[in-house]
């Protein structure tokens, strides 16, 4: 019987509906496997099934409610299409509505948005001359350079943030799935705050520059950014765009810290077990997740696929690569909130250096 049936795994591969995504619609009664296995619980599917659930894939990703779902599937293989068709009309509908109610609220925001006057403006014909040990800022660039977008719809984040205040230089990158900040000390600006956003060419660029153990000046003059260190330079406009209010991104509750030996992880991590995510979950592009958790004893480790319990968190198994690797210590702390916060990837030495990554559902109903 079961070489004319599928597996959960063949399943979930034809039919574009992840392993997780079918134990859910098992046990919720909308695609109940055909037989399942009395011994072992493993769950099979007849041929007639893949329509089926090929239909569910996209009634899923259409945004329909489960409950109509249920009753598309009923109604699929009757006699009278009439009320698949009423149902579909229905929920069509329904997104119609809801996108006209949004187009309305974003025009309402945007009108907002430019009556609002904007508090960095003034800062824009500033000039701000200040020095920056080079060691420091090039570690700084180093811990945030891999979190920059690379979306062309989001040109406000296609590079690093230099913040200055005081004798600070905070830098932030992000693309919205993740976060980096770190921080170098700076001497010489006075004035008020400033924030420029560096094009993540030019960034690659002075950060070329950052070879020895010598202090740099770092100017910006108007729209203009430059980083001098003796006789080179690397200058170039800045982006012309308002950063986001980062402090406010990163203020997150505490959560459990664990402490992860960064080499051995980095190998479980790549060599553990992997689950593929909703093609709409990163822009469209699919990736592979991590689901990791914290044992009672504070050990982090990645779930076999099946282990869902509801305090686990699934990442981007790239994205926490790469924060691992930016975090540049042999040492790091990983700090869990609930499922749905951001996993934080601190260093053992300083708060002011970290990154975050936005969890991953698994299932999207």
């Amino acid at each position: 019987m079961e070489s004319e049936m599928r597996s959960i795994g063949e399943m979930a591969r034809d039919s574009g509906l992840n392993v997780s995504a079918l134990r859910f619609y098992d046990g919720a009664g909308v695609l109940v496997p055909a037989w399942v296995d009395p011994v072992s619980g493993y769950r099979w599917y007849g041929p007639e099934q893949l329509e089926e659930s090929q239909l569910l894939a996209r009634l899923r990703r259409a945004g329909m409610p489960l409950a109509d779902i249920r009753l598309v599937l009923a109604g699929w293989s009757g006699a009278d299409p009439d009320l698949v068709r009423k149902l579909l009309q229905a929920h069509l509908r329904r997104l119609e509505l809801g996108l006209s109610d949004a187009r309305n609220e974003f025009s309402t925001i945007r009108a907002l948005l430019e009556c609002r006057e904007n508090p960095m403006t003034s800062l824009r014909t500033t000039i701000v001359r200040s020095a920056v040990f080079a060691p420091e800022l090039a570690a700084a660039l180093d811990a945030v350079r891999f979190a920059a977008s690379t979306d062309p719809e989001l040109p406000m984040l296609g590079g690093v943030l230099f913040d200055i205040e005081g004798d600070v230089l905070r830098v932030v990158a992000t693309d919205r799935y993740r976060m980096a900040v770190a921080q170098a000390a700076t001497t010489g600006h006075g004035g008020p705050r400033v924030q420029i956003i560096v094009p993540s060419p030019l960034a690659d660029a002075m950060r070329a520059l950052l070879s020895d153990d010598a202090s740099v000046q770092l100017t910006v003059d108007g729209d203009r950014v430059a980083l001098e260190t003796g006789d080179r330079q690397a200058a170039g406009q800045r982006l012309d765009h308002d950063f986001p209010d980062y402090r406010r991104l990163v203020r997150l509750p505490a959560g459990r810290r664990a402490l992860v030996d960064v080499p051995a992880f980095r190998e479980v991590v790549e060599t553990g077990p992997v689950r593929a995510s909703e093609v709409r979950e990163q822009d469209g592009v699919p990736c592979d997740l991590s689901v990791l958790k914290v044992a009672a004893d504070g050990v982090v480790t990645v779930c076999e696929d099946g282990d869902d319990d509801q305090d686990h968190i699934a990442v981007n198994r790239e994205f926490l690569l790469h924060a691992l690797a930016a975090g540049a210590r042999d040492q790091l702390i990983l700090e869990f909130g609930a499922p749905t916060a951001p996993l934080a990837i601190r260093r053992t030495d300083t708060e002011d250096t970290f990154s975050i990554l936005m969890p991953v559902r698994l299932e999207n109903y």
